[in-house]
């Protein structure tokens, strides 16, 4: 693998793991649609195991620096999540029952009542679908069904029609913080200048994102295991890990907004795990060689994922998945064409 090839490899996956249109899917048609040198990387990429592929070792190390970014971007919230989840399970150790009394205990029972599943899957099945269907015809189908997917949750949301005046007025309160703070109050906050900031972020982020994880906590953990087990599909290439979460969030009554915040909590962990639990192929001998690469792409794929969430957090504030369904059917559709005819 030259250092042209893993610059855009990482680049690519930097952007496509979090856009809803499979990172997975584009790692295998990216080279294809390329071709020369580049079919090299198509052929490693349904290898037989992950120990005789470097270039499956390479995407190992980009999840784990696109999982790190995921990690620093929310890491106020992780604290909080995590902050929470030691409280509950505190108390179900000493009270000998199951106990999440405020949004942030809740939110981290949710996210793990949904990563179960695809851990699960991933596990048994993660090798029999790369190597069946890690090839360019079946990532194009995939993709163009990804596309159908999406189209399918912006029209879930429609029907779905929360009721707009309680949306509306939820939005409209004060800018507000120390929700889920488990003490006195539960989730009643206490006001918070606007001007202030803490890790890098503005207060309207950090309270914004504090009143989206309260909306997300109140799905029900049937839903939570309903949107993870979507994420199953995502080990198929072409479809998205974060395109279908966020279909199931949709689906089950969260706006763009919060569907998509709740996207990226639910990937970080799978992203990180899987990748933390394969990366010592990049050591074995499936690594030599391109261990240089791997840093650069690395730091790339670190660096692009983190403006990637930061712009897509914004974006779904406003905007819907429509774009992404288009651009998933085009691309999906061509590449078939591509692929099959010629």
């Amino acid at each position: 693998m030259s250092y042209l090839q893993a610059i855009v490899i990482a680049f690519v996956q930097g952007v496509t793991e979090l856009f809803p249109v499979s990172s997975l899917g584009h790692s295998v048609l990216v080279p294809a649609w390329l071709g020369g040198s580049w079919q090299t990387l198509v052929t490693q990429s349904s290898q037989a195991t992950s120990e005789s592929s470097f270039y499956l070792a390479y995407i190992v190390a980009l999840h784990c620096a696109t999982a790190l970014a995921l990690l620093w971007f929310f890491r106020l919230d992780w604290i909080r999540i995590v902050r929470g989840f030691l409280r509950s399970a505190g108390r179900i150790a000493r009270e000998r029952r199951f106990s999440a009394v405020d949004s942030d205990e809740r939110l981290a029972w949710l996210i793990i009542v949904a990563t179960v599943p695809v851990g699960i899957t991933g596990l048994a099945l993660e090798h029999t679908f790369r190597t069946i269907f890690a090839k360019p015809v079946a990532a194009a189908a995939f993709l163009f069904v990804n596309g159908l997917i999406l189209l399918a949750g912006e029209r879930a949301r429609r029907r779905a029609a929360p009721p707009v005046a309680a949306a509306v007025a939820e939005r409209a309160e004060p800018v507000l913080v120390g929700v889920g703070a488990g003490g006195a109050g539960g989730d009643e906050p206490r006001p918070r200048p606007r001007t202030a900031t803490s890790a890098g972020r503005s207060a309207d982020d950090i309270l914004a994102a504090t009143a989206s994880d309260i909306r997300i906590s109140r799905i029900s953990y049937r839903d939570s295991v309903t949107v993870g087990l979507l994420q199953v599909l995502a080990l198929l290439p072409g479809i998205s890990r974060s395109g279908v979460t966020m279909v199931g969030g949709l689906w089950r009554g969260l706006d763009h907004e919060d569907a998509a915040r709740f996207a990226f909590l639910l990937a970080t962990p799978v992203i990180l795990a899987a990748g933390v639990l394969k990366l010592p192929t990049l050591f074995g001998s499936a690594g030599d060689h391109i261990r240089g690469q791997a840093v650069v792409g690395s730091l790339l794929c670190g660096v692009t994922a983190y403006f990637t969430v930061r712009f897509l957090v914004r974006y779904f504030e406003t905007r819907t998945l429509t774009p992404f369904a288009v651009y998933s059917l085009v691309a999906g559709a061509a590449s078939l064409i591509r692929f099959v005819v010629f």
